[in-house]
């Protein structure tokens, strides 16, 4: 099933989202949740070491977790950041669940 940008789908009970970011250099961010835990985090575009690097570092954790973490980081000058925009499309996919 291919991802459609902004909408939450559900497969084989993990909830998947294709997050377009605003203000940063990555373009797109897919992400899931299964079972309460970030299960899948991929950035398209930005820096490859470091949305790699966050990738790695948030799967498995909580979406709460993770937003408690990262909210409001900024990427220098700008008012937001890939971890920032990572928070908005996991408050996005916890919206949906309510």
């Amino acid at each position: 099933m291919e991802l459609q940008v902004g909408q939450v789908q559900e497969v084989d009970g993990e909830q998947q989202l294709l997050y377009k970011t605003r203000g940063t250099c990555s373009q797109y961010i897919e992400v899931g949740v299964k079972d309460g835990k970030v299960s899948k985090c991929v950035f398209y575009g930005g820096c490859n070491g470091n949305t790699q690097g966050i990738a790695k570092l948030v799967n498995g954790m909580s979406p709460k977790d993770v937003i408690s973490r990262l909210d409001g980081i900024r990427c220098g000058t700008k008012c937001t950041s890939c971890p920032d925009q990572l928070c908005r499309a996991l408050e996005q996919l916890q919206d949906s669940a309510n």
